[in-house]
């Protein structure tokens, strides 16, 4: 059995096959993390209003999109929709608009669940102030349920990181796509492949250690 070589793996390897699907995968991540938190944000209080024509479609979509593969809805997303607008919008604009629409289901659910943790004493405080439902979200209920759940936020967002590997599957540039690059045309496949393993672990490892430490902050607050 041959043995292993890591050898390959150079600072120049790095800069010329990584650096990119690495810069394409953080960059998804945020734009689907912003995006999915605002049209999540947009669905939770659709599906809180009590209006039967708001929270129909909202359960509808967040239901749909939590009972459906990520990569089914990537690949239908990237083989359909051109053939639909009689055009292809591309790998990398296909995967960040799934990633933003599939995401905004979970983050949905984050988020009413925190606007649901805040006691209902403060939401008739507010209305005993004269405030509209409006200024009562806006003043009062999100600014408490963001800080409750932004650890469950963060980690979803580390999921999210993971799961943006999901887009070599569409050739999307990303850093997956980057190392198998690598390994492809150095002719260490193996070895490439260990070590996006191991990039991911790293990364998603720290991360994950730094949302423990600000979950523990944020309980010492309250």
């Amino acid at each position: 059995m041959p043995s292993l070589d890591f050898s390959f793996f150079t600072l120049d390897v790095f800069r010329d096959f990584i650096l990119h699907g690495l810069y394409f995968s953080l960059a998804l991540t945020g734009v689907a993390t912003l995006g999915g938190v605002v049209f999540g944000t947009m669905l939770a209080l659709m599906r809180l209003s009590g209006t039967k024509l708001l929270v129909l479609p909202a359960t509808i979509y967040v239901n749909g999109m939590r009972s459906i593969p990520l990569l089914m809805v990537l690949l239908w997303f990237f083989l359909l929709v051109p053939l639909i607008i009689g055009r292809s919008i591309g790998a990398e604009l296909s995967a960040v608009i799934t990633f933003i629409a599939f995401e905004a289901a979970y983050f949905s659910e984050i988020v009413r669940a925190g606007i649901q943790s805040i006691p209902r004493g403060q939401v008739h405080a507010a209305q005993a102030l004269g405030m509209s439902y409006g200024q009562n979200m806006k003043l009062v209920i999100l600014p408490q349920a963001f800080r409750n759940m932004l650890p469950i936020l963060l980690t979803q967002t580390i999921i999210l990181f993971q799961d943006t590997s999901l887009v070599y599957i569409i050739t999307a540039n990303d850093l997956l796509h980057g190392f198998s690059t690598a390994g492809a045309n150095l002719s260490h496949p193996r070895e490439a492949y260990i070590l996006a393993a191991l990039f991911y672990f790293v990364m998603c490892y720290t991360l994950s250690w730094l949302v423990k430490g600000l979950q523990k902050r944020i309980a010492i607050i309250r």
